[in-house]
């Protein structure tokens, strides 16, 4: 073993540039790899941590525009949803809904205490909407039934509205008193999210906002709880159902997809969990054609190696050598290159992933208040485990074999004579 790998190292040193240049390609392709699939981890991750703040089994119900004409009514008619489909909703699907509540917003309204104010949108809202926005209450209470039922003038308002309001008079926002325009509200609540803080909205009981700014019964969305829908086909049927019973009340074609658009969160997460397992897919398929490139270019130079040494290996045929040793000093030649190389660029990618998690992993980027939303973390976690280091050591093993197969077996299979006679 000794003298093996001492002929090996001295095989090395005599094609240095070569060796260095195809053992460069060798840990780029590691590098890349171990980099990629530290960085579709990392997008994985946040996707997993974003769902796991919110509840899957909701659907949410917009109106929408009818594509399709209907009962002498012509397409392109918009449908506006109201208290009638909250109570179908409730009373007509028991078996799969849990909860039930409605939203309406009123936008533009300015609030104000004292000396301070600011613009905001107001949204109705009913209990249940926190629970499913996954909103924190850091003080207070949040909308009750009592609220909704008595159409009181409470309010929730998020904790950096209630600092810009509150904090320069160093007043204790609960209980006191805002105005909204004409109207009154007393803070009941303080609220925190991952929304843009600068535009989050205040919340208020439904029928108060409808009944203050005449909605009348009107709504923007409904929002439910479901249970037992927990496949795409169950799902699916629900929302036929569903699509029918509403068309019933403001008479379009049940089929009519785009009347009203229904959003199934557990839908979409099964959705989207299809998405990353071909993101994850498709990071290994680039990142092993990218080690493949540089497989290729160790071979190349194991059958420049071979061809050079045609007249050694004569010598050493000559000599009583057998087939075996020569294929086995090719085969280990080749592995020595992608094992040392591939190892450089194992722990170059590690490195690279962990700087990556150290400089971006609490990271945030705002993405505009289009989105509303703000404080978007790019990556959590863009790091492999140790499943991955093994299965790239794997990896490199084979890679080493396979590339000196071919070029073993032309060396195995030199003839002395002719061997002898080459230059």
């Amino acid at each position: 073993m000794r003298d093996l790998i001492q002929e090996i190292a001295a095989s090395l040193k005599r094609n240095r540039l070569r060796t260095s240049l195809t053992g460069f390609a060798v840990a780029w392709g590691i590098f890349m790899l171990i980099v990629l699939l530290g960085a579709g981890n990392g997008i994985i991750h946040t996707f997993q941590a974003n769902m796991n703040t919110n509840a899957l089994n909701v659907v949410t119900i917009y109106p929408g525009v009818t594509t399709e004409a209907y009962h002498g009514y012509k397409e392109g008619r918009s449908i506006s949803l109201d208290n009638r489909d909250l109570k179908t909703t409730e009373e007509d699907f028991q078996d799969h809904i849990l909860s039930t509540g409605g939203v309406a917003y009123q936008g533009g309204v300015t609030l104000s205490y004292g000396q301070e104010h600011l613009s905001l949108s107001l949204y109705g809202v009913y209990p249940n909407h926190a629970e499913i926005n996954a909103l924190r209450i850091k003080k207070g209470r949040f909308v009750n039934t009592l609220d909704l039922n008595e159409r009181r003038k409470g309010i929730v308002l998020h904790e950096r509205t209630a600092e810009i309001l509150f904090s320069p008079s160093h007043t204790e926002p609960l209980g006191q008193f805002v105005k909204a325009g004409n109207v009154v509200y007393q803070v009941v609540g303080i609220y925190s999210d991952q929304g843009n803080d600068q535009n989050s909205p205040a919340y208020v009981p439904l029928s108060t906002l409808q009944l203050i700014y005449g909605k009348g019964t009107s709504l923007n969305r409904i929002v439910t709880t479901t249970q037992g829908l927990d496949t795409e086909e169950s799902t699916e049927t629900f929302e036929k159902d569903y699509r029918k019973a509403l068309s019933a009340i403001h008479d379009f074609d049940p089929d009519d997809q785009s009347a009203v658009y229904i959003r199934n969160r557990f839908t979409q997460y099964l959705q989207s969990m299809t998405v990353m397992n071909l993101l994850r897919i498709g990071l290994w398929v680039i990142g092993i054609f990218t080690l493949l490139s540089g497989i290729v270019g160790v071979s190349n130079i194991m059958f420049i190696t071979v061809k050079e040494r045609t007249h050694e290996f004569g010598i050493r045929k000559a000599l009583g050598a057998k087939p075996r040793s020569i294929y086995k000093l090719i085969v280990a030649e080749s592995i020595a290159i992608t094992t040392l190389f591939g190892y450089i660029g194992l722990v170059c990618g590690v490195a690279a992933t962990e700087w990556i998690d150290k400089t971006y992993g609490s990271a945030t980027i705002d993405v505009g208040e289009g989105a509303g939303i703000n404080g978007v973390t790019l990556f959590i976690n863009p790091t492999v485990d140790m499943s991955v280091a093994i299965g790239a050591t794997a990896l490199l093993i084979m890679a080493g074999i396979l590339a000196g197969l071919f070029p073993a077996k032309k060396a195995a299979d030199v003839r002395p004579i002719e061997a002898l006679n080459a230059r």
